[in-house]
């Protein structure tokens, strides 16, 4: 078995794949790819069930290299894929079709995988793996995620605090505003708190806010400049698609923010002290094929308790609140509200009931 999910992990280096092939194929394979994420790999994960089973020995495992290759190989993909596209659209003169097919695909690539390989690289000490996390972070436009997510999110998880804690028969539209444009604002918030308390300015080289909102904005530029230089005109179809796919890689981010907290709340122990994060406030999903492509990240309440885990190591708990099927699933209900209430609401009111008891 552990073989298994050694390979298993190669299955999100099949989406560049299916991207490539979609778009050589001709503009209507551009989109065999949302297909399958959204519901060949739900309807597969429904087929081939969970996987409940923890690794018994996992320092050896955690201290491998082949998982950490990973996630360092689907960076250099990612960033070169990324290129490919902006070399495309510079010269290929797209249609509608390809500019709606490409965003998407692209998107899906940077935002279900690539930020998912970012946060996996954003939680470890190593500078290297910090510095990929911001450079993935960067090509979607979403560098606060790496304060706001670490420094924020793991601090207040499950309180009205959180700006990625969704609430109860909250929608998910609702729910992105808010996240979006509430967590730019705390990930500054938090970062001048850290300088007030050494004593130094907020305009300074020491607000790491500052490099992390102009780095996307500077790539956008340096893309622009250099097709622009190739093609000997302004190409001004690079900035668009990249902020287009931008949107929509950390639109899905936020998707599976809204999916992984859902109305899951700490108990309030005195004002503004909330009791300790446990296994109970996060939803879990233990569908094998799903949790490949996304590196464990559905087994998100382990991921809570202890945020410097390798993914390879997660553990799943029966105790945790679990979701009916995997992210990709979840993601399409969580498009319906009135679908999503009358699931998940059902599921959140037997929560409560436990945790009341």
């Amino acid at each position: 078995m552990q073989l298994i999910k050694k390979l298993g992990y190669f299955c999100a280096f099949s989406l560049p794949l299916l991207l490539l092939a979609g778009y050589y194929l001709g503009t209507g394979w551009l989109f065999m790819l949302p297909i399958f994420v959204f519901f060949i790999v739900p309807l597969i994960d429904i087929l081939l069930g969970t996987d409940t089973s923890n690794i018994a020995e996992p320092p050896s495992v955690a201290a491998e290299f082949y998982y950490l290759f990973l996630l360092y190989f689907w960076a250099l993909i990612q960033s070169v894929l990324l290129i490919w596209a902006c070399y495309e659209v510079t010269f290929a003169n797209w249609n509608l079709f390809q500019w709606v097919g490409m965003v998407l695909g692209m998107g899906i690539i940077t935002g279900g995988i690539g930020i998912t390989v970012a946060h996996e690289l954003g939680h470890k000490k190593s500078a290297a793996e910090r510095f990929l996390s911001k450079v993935l972070l960067s090509e979607v436009c979403y560098t606060q995620f790496y304060i706001e997510h670490n420094r924020g999110h793991h601090v207040h998880v499950g309180t009205p605090s959180d700006p990625a804690t969704s609430r109860k028969n909250e929608s998910f539209y609702r729910f992105w505003k808010r996240s979006v444009f509430e967590g730019f604002s705390h990930a500054w918030k938090i970062e001048n708190e850290r300088l007030a308390k050494k004593g130094q300015a907020t305009f300074s080289f020491s607000n790491e806010m500052l490099g992390l909102t102009l780095a996307p904005l500077v790539l956008a530029a340096v893309f622009t400049l250099v097709f622009s230089l190739m093609r000997a005109d302004f190409v001004w179809e690079v900035p668009v698609f990249f902020f287009a796919q931008s949107i929509f890689a950390f639109s899905l981010l936020e998707g599976v923010n809204y999916i992984e907290h859902y109305g899951l709340m700490r108990k309030e122990l005195a004002p503004n002290k909330y009791e300790k994060v446990n296994t109970l406030h996060s939803w879990n999903s233990s569908q094998l094929l799903s949790n490949f492509f996304l590196f464990q990240l559905q087994r998100h309440s382990d991921h809570h308790i202890f945020p410097a885990r390798r993914y390879q190591v997660l553990d799943h708990h029966d105790e945790s609140p679990q979701l009916p099927t995997g992210y990709p699933g979840m993601l399409l209900l969580a498009m319906i509200p009135p679908i999503w209430f009358r699931v998940m609401n059902k599921k959140l009111e037997e929560w409560e009931g436990k945790v009341k008891s």
